[in-house]
């Protein structure tokens, strides 16, 4: 690591251990913004595309002859079925095409094609259609009538599944705060900056060569200074785990591909790596640059742009 004054200035430190300890001693506990919980508008939004599909599927609802009530449903509005593997079907890839597992007890592995992106369906189709809703348990679920209706029901399935999106968000609430930092000193000496930039898009910009490890490397942050540029990844890690260790091996290589050319600022948090603080040690020691977000609270980044 480049000892920095601000390490001595501004924390106290004098040895590059005693650095290493601040940092430790002084991760945060979250990076929990209000954004981390349920997106409502993306909610919304995808249940309003099929909203209309619903409202038909509604009049199953208490109907005592379920069978034959889907049957006539069916053939009166085809287009509902598209909406049926959102009921149970939660991959986040609007699957509409199955090919089922229907027997195997005889030893013997029997599959069933669904295909719910059909136009036109006959008889038999409706006969599967109805096959699937009655195995994946929709119509007890329907006819029960602990549901009242399948609008709020699919809004109810539609958080459950966004809340699968909160470890993104959790990456996204960790560049959100750097790039305040950052957009504030790049406003404050007139610099200007990148946010998930590739080495295309930093060359067709200020025309740098900036290499990368591989081929789908996007740089959180890159900062133009006007001489030369640096640039800034940027995680957090609340868990420990394998990853970490991968990930300040990656950070260490990454520095080799970049070392010579340009600054690189490896900006990391969380205390997760308080159980995987070794690979970060050797990190610590091998890069030129790593911070911490209570180093960057501290005004770090004007001690190196």
């Amino acid at each position: 690591m480049k000892f920095l004054k601000f390490y001595n200035e501004v924390l106290g430190c004098k040895n590059e251990d005693e650095v290493f300890d601040y940092f430790l001693n002084n991760l945060k506990p979250s990076n929990m913004l209000w954004s981390y919980f349920v997106n409502w508008e993306k909610v919304f939004t995808n249940t309003r595309k099929i909203e209309i599909a619903l409202n038909n599927l509604n009049y199953l609802i208490g109907k005592d002859d379920f069978d034959k009530e889907f049957k006539f449903l069916v053939k009166q509005n085809p287009e509902i079925i598209k909406v049926i593997p959102a009921l149970v079907v939660r991959d986040g890839g609007n699957t509409n095409q199955f090919k089922i597992l229907v027997d195997y007890k005889k030893k013997k592995l029997v599959y069933e094609d669904y295909d719910f992106s059909k136009e036109a369906v006959t008889d038999k189709d409706i006969d599967k259609y109805l096959l699937f809703v009655k195995e994946t348990g929709l119509k007890d679920l329907i006819i029960s009538q602990k549901i009242k209706n399948l609008v709020d029901y699919m809004i109810g399935v539609e958080a459950g599944l966004d809340s699968n999106g909160r470890k993104n968000r959790g990456g996204h609430s960790m560049e959100d705060i750097v790039g305040f930092f950052i957009a504030d000193i790049c406003k404050t000496k007139g610099f200007k900056y990148l946010k998930e930039a590739t080495s295309e898009k930093i060359k067709s910009e200020w025309g740098f060569d900036v290499p990368v490890d591989k081929s789908s490397r996007r740089y959180d942050y890159v900062i133009n200074t006007g001489k030369d540029i640096v640039i800034f990844e940027t995680n957090f890690y609340g868990g420990g785990g394998s990853k970490l260790k991968s990930t300040a091996g990656e950070y260490r290589d990454l520095f080799n591909v970049l070392n010579g050319q340009y600054k690189f600022v490896w900006i990391t948090d969380g205390n997760g790596w308080k159980s995987t603080s070794r690979p970060l040690r050797e990190a610590f020691n091998h890069n030129d640059y790593i911070f911490s977000l209570e180093m960057i609270e501290k005004g770090i980044l004007n001690y190196i742009i």
